[in-house]
């Protein structure tokens, strides 16, 4: 099978993994695959640049020279970023227009050229769109000739703008009257009416099949602009390789990685853990102020993987900042490192690190929000949070409402205090990720997938050629 992804970029985190990651899978099964990135960072000759930069004109490409060196002749205190500005306007006139009318930025002229860069790929499956590198327009385009699947990892398919909108739900209707421009991916004034409407119409001009990783999102999905655009639509959990994130020797990974033996050992992993919006580090410090009350601080250690700032205390609670680590193989020593890996978030689709560390047999301690719940097997007895909950022989760790620092310190510290129970929850984390997280199990449910789309055109039915209702 000949499979074009496309992503943002080809080494990250989040979605980025998760396409590298069945970009590589695809090919270890004999497949033709390519990965089509905004920005290369990997020397993969399969890896391919979308050419957004050859595909501007020379107009534009003059200006945007003058543009830079006039910018950084005003960061040396040398000159006028208004200079800068204008050349930009003078490079980009509608992009400048568009931009300063709040309008999402859509001027990546490379993606209409993306099927010639590989031989007649037969699907294309593309992940997060967003990221400053892709022609939402030309996806009907696209969509037209080749079979194509877009992933979606977040919720900005769905709305004017933001990838997340925690509690406004304008997006069901129309967005308009944004109540925060600011939310990444920020815009300048709100024009997310425009936005909204724009991408409804590329959508039902288009022919789509959409995947999300948890029911929580679908179900976003179906609520939305979207759906009636959709021909199929797939749940499929995101898998991780275990080889790398698998159980290992705690105290091994301690020592590779220079931390203290005989430390209860807290993990939190995050893009930049403590400015990110979506994560919620205000409640975690306030969880372990108020741990360091239950259990000795001194033996506290809360190591934040994903920022790169100096060491500090939380009272007497030691916490280690700790810069994005590139190999996996080292991101999963931390997560064998820890004796409980603490999620505290205020928005998430079914992020990565969850899985990672459930993997890597450590429990799990997080708040509630978006698809988290369907990651973790709760344990019975722990908070308030209502639905399913499971006994000690079966849950991978304790879920808390979002914003609760009470519910997640009494979580933390009852797996801690309790050393047959962490272990009997790590041994279910590692057995409960065999079964549902397996990345070889992910790309099984994606290429048959591919199998059952291709099938279909090749021997349409007549109900085919009309829109679908959503098929899991």
């Amino acid at each position: 099978m000949r499979i074009l992804l496309v992503s943002t970029s080809d080494i990250g985190g989040g979605a980025e993994r998760s396409a590298w990651s069945l970009f590589k899978a695809y090919s270890a099964q004999g497949h033709k695959s390519w990965l089509a990135v905004g920005n290369k960072r990997s020397n993969d000759p399969d890896v391919l640049l979308i050419p957004n930069e050859s595909s501007t004109r020379r107009w534009s490409k003059v200006w945007d020279g003058i543009g830079l060196r006039l910018e950084q002749k005003a960061a040396a205190g040398r000159g006028s970023y208004r200079l800068s500005s204008l050349a930009r306007l003078l490079s980009h006139p509608q992009r400048w227009i568009d931009l300063r009318r709040g309008y999402e930025d859509f001027h990546f002229p490379g993606t209409w050229r993306l099927l010639d860069m590989v031989d007649t790929p037969q699907i294309v499956h593309c992940f997060n769109l967003h990221g400053d590198y892709f022609d939402l327009r030309a996806l009907s385009s696209i969509s037209a000739k080749v079979p194509t699947i877009v992933d979606l990892r977040d919720a900005w398919l769905l709305s004017g703008h933001c990838a997340h909108s925690f509690d406004c739900d304008r997006w069901k209707i129309g967005c308009g009257d944004c109540p925060d421009l600011t939310l990444y991916p920020a815009i300048g004034r709100d024009g997310t009416d425009f936005n909204w409407r724009r991408k409804r119409d590329i959508y039902a001009a288009s022919r789509i099949y959409i995947s999300t990783p948890s029911q929580w999102l679908m179900r976003k999905v179906e609520q939305s602009m979207l759906a009636p655009a959709i021909f199929d639509a797939r749940v499929i959990p995101t898998g991780v390789d275990l080889t790398i994130y698998h159980y290992g020797d705690r105290s091994a990974a301690r020592i590779a990685l220079d931390l203290p033996q005989d430390a209860k050992i807290l993990l939190f992993a995050a893009n930049h853990v403590r400015r990110n919006v979506w994560k919620d580090y205000n409640t975690l410090e306030a969880a372990i102020t108020l741990l360091a009350k239950r259990i000795e601080a001194r033996n506290i250690h809360l190591v934040a993987l994903g920022e790169n700032s100096p060491d500090e205390k939380i009272g007497k609670t030691q916490v280690h900042f700790v810069p994005h680590q590139a190999n996996p193989e080292t991101v999963a020593r931390y997560y064998r490192a820890a004796d409980v890996y603490v999620h505290a978030a205020r928005a998430d689709t079914f992020p990565r690190a969850v899985i990672e560390a459930l993997a890597c047999g450590t429990p799990v301690v997080a708040t509630a929000v978006g698809g988290i719940p369907e990651q973790i097997k709760p344990l019975q007895g722990a908070g308030s949070i209502s639905g399913r909950s499971y006994s000690a022989q079966e849950a991978t760790g304790i879920l808390v409402q979002a914003g609760d620092a009470e519910g997640m310190a009494c979580g933390i510290e009852r797996i801690l205090s309790n050393d047959p129970l962490r272990h009997q929850l790590s041994r279910n984390a590692t057995a409960d990720a065999v079964l549902r997280f397996d990345l070889r199990s992910q790309a099984k449910r994606y290429l048959e997938w591919y199998e059952t789309i291709l099938e279909k055109q090749q021997n349409p039915a007549p109900e085919n050629n009309t829109r679908l209702s959503f098929s899991r």
